[in-house]
């Protein structure tokens, strides 16, 4: 399938939101393969994922993550164009920002919060670009990174879910969104690949 052009690439989809995104830090490989690998071959969203990972090694999440879903999934280059149904990782040592006209940029600006990538940087900019068609989902990890970002994506018209406390193996980045009142739904690890189609495919908020 050719991409999208760029001035097309905004409206991916039919469906209720355009894009998702994952944010995640410690313990967040193991709850993207369950999100990811739940998800149908058929998901019309584009997913962007800024996870907290060592800088000084090359990242074979990509690699993994391909192995455990039916989704595509690539690390994310300068000037790739969205489509739906393909995830799209954040590069070590950079931030992941996405575009109006629905292209992602990377930048090795300053760190955020003392993480680069940075989920609040990838959130502000999905909320500018998106606005209501976007929805941000924040997964288990250690600090406060998208606690700014959320509050964009709610104030924005989007939607936010944050992983619950008993299935996350730290609580610090769910609970930080939590606080500021911008979430959604609170839902279990096994559950939120459910949500995200009842979301996403359904458009059935009223049922969760």
């Amino acid at each position: 399938m050719e991409p999208p052009k760029a001035e097309e690439a905004r409206h991916l989809t039919h469906a209720a939101f355009d894009i998702i995104a994952i944010a995640s830090s410690a313990g967040g490989l193991k709850a993207l393969i369950q999100v990811l690998s739940h998800l149908p071959t058929s998901f019309p969203a584009a997913i962007v994922v800024v996870q907290h990972i060592d800088p000084r090694h090359r990242s074979l999440m990509s690699e993994i993550l391909s192995r455990r879903t039916p989704l595509q999934v690539k690390q994310a280059e300068e000037g790739d164009c969205l489509q739906g149904g393909v995830v799209y990782i954040a590069p070590p040592d950079y931030h992941l920002l996405v575009n109006p006209n629905g292209t992602l940029s990377l930048s090795q600006s300053e760190t955020v919060n003392f993480v680069r990538p940075s989920a609040d940087l990838l959130f502000n900019s999905v909320a500018t670009s998106y606005k209501e068609r976007s929805l941000a989902v924040v997964l288990t990890g250690t600090g406060r990174d998208g606690m700014m970002g959320v509050q964009a994506i709610k104030k924005m018209g989007g939607m936010v879910i944050a992983q619950d406390k008993p299935t996350s193996e730290f609580f610090g980045m769910p609970g930080a969104a939590l606080e500021t009142g911008a979430v959604d739904f609170v839902v279990s690890l096994v559950k939120i690949a459910s949500v995200l189609e009842k979301l996403v495919i359904d458009r059935k908020h009223d049922e969760l």
